[in-house]
């Protein structure tokens, strides 16, 4: 089967995960079909080329739309290899980054994730076909409430949203299996690293002008850091601090 015949096929998979009903199969399909080419040029030219192996994260990359993520004046270019602008100074990831920093964490589909950064909700949409759980905050509330609608909306079911500081992590949840940070802090945050189960992995760009994305896996013994390649992420913002 090609990529177009498993992309297709792949829709179908998610979408009946997702519990919609079969009627709403064909809607979706009908009313996405004037983008799913540019989706699935997407997926070749810079998911599969650029070295993405792992088929479930091409098959998630194929299956969520992206173009419902982007502000309207966004949208022709939502397919694009490169950040877009979702508004109060955030972005959206480009879409190899988010496919990279995915098939890093290596999922299988039992994990509870943590994202931080929701932003628009699209990484989270594409975390969402391959983990169980996941849990992202979003610091910004009109950033969080959008997406939180957005998601509900798209039938992300196994997504919870809410409006943190990502540095304080999600403690009442933890541990968790994987964690994702879609902005740079300057230093990685140890508060997230105690959140991150003994065997999990988190993936999070780290720096001030040069940034690297860093994958660090807990241990027994500690914490294993390994790092990637050079990236450029808008920085993370932290809450304000308690009186």
């Amino acid at each position: 089967m090609g990529i177009q015949g498993f992309i297709r096929t792949s829709l179908f998979v998610s979408i009946a995960f997702l519990g919609l009903g079969a009627w709403c199969k064909a809607w979706v399909l009908a009313h996405d079909s004037p983008m799913l080419e540019e989706r699935l040029r997407m997926v070749r030219e810079q998911v599969q080329a650029r070295g993405i192996k792992d088929p479930r994260v091409i098959q998630a990359m194929g299956s969520v739309p992206r173009h419902r993520f982007v502000p309207d004046r966004e949208v022709s270019r939502a397919y694009q290899d490169s950040p877009l602008p979702i508004g109060y100074g955030q972005t959206i990831s480009q879409p190899f980054i988010v496919a990279y920093m995915c098939e890093a964490l290596e999922l299988k589909g039992h994990e509870k994730v943590l994202e931080i950064g929701t932003g628009s909700g699209y990484h989270a949409a594409v975390l969402s076909l391959l983990a169980k759980e996941v849990y992202t905050l979003e610091i910004l509330e009109p950033l969080a409430e959008a997406a939180k609608n957005r998601l509900k909306e798209l039938g992300y079911r196994n997504v919870k949203v809410f409006c943190k500081d990502g540095y304080k992590g999600l403690p009442d949840e933890a541990p968790f299996d994987g964690i994702v940070v879609t902005a740079a802090p300057p230093e990685i945050p140890q508060e997230l690293m105690k959140q991150l189960k003994i065997g999990g992995r988190m993936v999070l760009p780290v720096g001030k002008g040069e940034q690297e994305l860093l994958r660090i896996t807990r241990t027994d013994q500690g914490a294993k850091v390994e790092r990637l390649l050079p990236v450029r992420f808008v920085p993370m913002v932290p809450g304000k601090r308690e009186p």
